[in-house]
C-alpha cells in the first residue's frame, strides 16, 4: 500500500501545481513532509478495503520539531489523504489530531526604513521592493508577473489557486516600470535572465541585499506585511485590504488590525505623559 501511495505523491503534486496554482516553495515542502511521513507511517487495511494510515511513529520522529513546522507537516498529509480518497483511494489518517500553533503577529518594516533602504539601491532593485511594497504581492506572484498583466494604471495578479485580482498602480510606480523598461528591455516577464522568469531565490537575494546595506534582514513577506498594516493603519477598509491581497478568508486579513492595535498601544504608551508614572 505505501507503494501505491507513493506513486500517487506525484500526481498529487502535479495537482497542486496546475490546478491550486501552489508555489514551487509549497509543493516542495508537501513532497518532503509526505516522503517523510511514508518511512515511518504504519498501514492497516481493513475487509472493506479502507486503509488507516497510523501517524503515531511519524508523530514521534518529529515530536521536537516547532508546533507550526509539525501543523505544516499534518496539514500537508491531510490534503494528500483527500487527494487519495477523491481519486479512489479509500485512506484514513489515525493519530493526525492538531496541535496549538500560538499567532504570532506579522513585523511589518517601517516606512522610514523601507525608504532608506531605496535611497542606495540601483532601478532594479527599487522595482523589486516596491511592486512587493506598494502591490502588497506575495514573492510567486512576482515572479510570475507578465508584462501582459501590467496595463492602464493597473496589475492582474495571478494567486494562489489560480485566482485573479487586479490591484492599482501608482503613478510614480509606472514612471519607474518604464523606466526600468527602457534599460532592461524584457520580452515576457517583468524580471529576466536570458530570456526566463528570475527565480524567487533570485529575487530573494535582491531584496536581502537591498536591506543589508542598512543591517536589515527583510523578508518579501514583511513587505506583504507592510503594505497590509500601512493600509489598515489609514482607515482601508478590511474587505477591500483582504481583496487586494487574494486571502481566500477575511479572517487571514484580521490579523493586521491586531497589528494596527498593537502598534497603537504602543505609540500611546510612548506619548502619554502620564505613561510609567502610575504605580
Amino acid at each position: 500500500m505505501k507503494q501505491l501511495i507513493a506513486k500517487e505523491k506525484d500526481a498529487f503534486l502535479q495537482h497542486l501545481e496546475q490546478h491550486r496554482g501552489y508555489s514551487k516553495l509549497t509543493i516542495k515542502s508537501y513532497n518532503e513532509a509526505i516522503k517523510e511521513a511514508l518511512q515511518f507511517m504504519e498501514t492497516q487495511t481493513d475487509a472493506e478495503g479502507v486503509t488507516t494510515l497510523n501517524l503515531m511513529p511519524y508523530r514521534l520522529h518529529i515530536a521536537d520539531l516547532k508546533a507550526k513546522t509539525i501543523s505544516k507537516k499534518l496539514s500537508a498529509l491531510r490534503s494528500f489523504t483527500e487527494f487519495l480518497n477523491d481519486n479512489g483511494i479509500k485512506v484514513q489518517l489515525q493519530a493526525d489530531a492538531s496541535i496549538k500553533v500560538a499567532k504570532t503577529l506579522p513585523k511589518p518594516i517601517s516606512h522610514e526604513h523601507i525608504t532608506e533602504a531605496l535611497q542606495q539601491a540601483d532601478i532594479k532593485e527599487k522595482l523589486v521592493v516596491t511592486m512587493l511594497y506598494t502591490l502588497g504581492l506575495r514573492i510567486s506572484e512576482l515572479c510570475n508577473l507578465q508584462l501582459q498583466d501590467i496595463q492602464n494604471g493597473w496589475v492582474r495578479i495571478t494567486g494562489k489557486g489560480n485566482k485573479q485580482r487586479d490591484i492599482p498602480l501608482l503613478e510614480n510606480m509606472q514612471r519607474l516600470i518604464d523606466l526600468y523598461m527602457e534599460q532592461f528591455h524584457p520580452k515576457r516577464f517583468l524580471f529576466e535572465k536570458n530570456s526566463e522568469k528570475l527565480s524567487e531565490n533570485s529575487l530573494r537575494y535582491i531584496i536581502n541585499k537591498v536591506f543589508a546595506r542598512i543591517s536589515l534582514k527583510v523578508t518579501p513577506h514583511q513587505l506583504r506585511h507592510s503594505y497590509a498594516t500601512a493600509l489598515l493603519n489609514s482607515g482601508a477598509p478590511i474587505v477591500d485590504v483582504s481583496e487586494l491581497l487574494g486571502h481566500s478568508s477575511m479572517a487571514t486579513t484580521q490579523i493586521y488590525t491586531k497589528l494596527g492595535s498593537a502598534l497603537k498601544k504602543q505609540n500611546y504608551d510612548k506619548a502619554h505623559p502620564l505613561s510609567g508614572a502610575v504605580s
